[in-house]
């Protein structure tokens, strides 16, 4: 949609304030696709999926309302069978199938989150959450994928996580662009150089990747207790 964004005259709408910049506006026309007009009619909807890339989004209902039932990334939602990689998801063939046969089970999850949106609401889809959507009516919405700079900054380590190590399943970038994750790095080294450093250091820890240091001493970085030792400060791991 070519359309102008932002508290400007002439603006078609504004991203919600309450959601922080978005990292992936360093990427200026390069970013990849990001946000949709959805238009449904009654019991409509998609089956669960999670979003592109590892990125969170938003979404506003402006005519409706809509069912969501959510499960956060490490549910095993009742009916949704993924590949061991995650790069294929397999579910009933439509909602209603969903629904029929596993919607009972799915609302009994401790994990479980449901709800109705009405129209002049929005809601945040987390990165990695499972979801589902129903129009109860017909309706117009507009989503929009982001990447929030969190407090923690762990939304943003699931991006840069994604686009490191999963490059086969990064969707929605311009063919010119041949490194998605490459580009992003260099950008956000650009204009937040800090958030880059910190992000990345998560995205290691949580794929299971040590530190220099604490590989050549043998320590797990979940010892968080005990005796340990060190040369001075914060770049011990840089000692060769």
């Amino acid at each position: 949609m070519d359309l102008k964004v932002g508290h400007t005259e002439g603006a078609s709408y504004w991203r919600p304030d309450c959601f922080g910049p978005d990292l992936f506006e360093v990427l200026g026309d390069e970013r990849p696709a990001h946000r949709w007009l959805i238009i449904g009619p009654e019991r409509s909807g998609s089956t669960f999926h999670k979003d592109p890339n590892g990125t969170s989004a938003w979404n506003a209902v402006i005519q409706g309302s809509k069912y969501w039932i959510m499960f956060p990334p490490t549910a095993q939602v009742p009916g949704v069978y993924v590949s061991s990689d995650s790069s294929e998801v397999t579910s009933p063939l439509s909602i209603a199938e969903w629904l029929l046969t596993f919607h009972d089970e799915a609302r009994h999850m401790p994990e479980c989150v449901e709800g109705i949106c009405n129209a002049g609401e929005i809601l945040h889809v987390p990165s990695g959450w499972w979801h589902l959507v129903v129009n109860i009516e017909k309706g117009i919405a507009l989503t929009q994928n982001f990447v929030p700079q969190s407090p923690s900054l762990n939304l943003v380590s699931e991006v840069l996580s994604f686009l490191r190590d999963k490059p086969d399943q990064v969707s929605g970038f311009s063919r010119d662009v041949e490194d998605p994750f490459g580009l992003f790095t260099a950008r956000l080294k650009q204009d937040y150089p800090d958030v880059l450093e910190k992000a990345l250091e998560l995205a290691d820890k949580k794929n299971g990747k040590k530190r220099k240091w604490d590989t050549a001493v043998g320590r797990d970085e979940e010892q968080a207790e005990g005796f340990s030792f060190g040369f001075g400060g914060d770049d011990d791991d840089e000692i060769p």
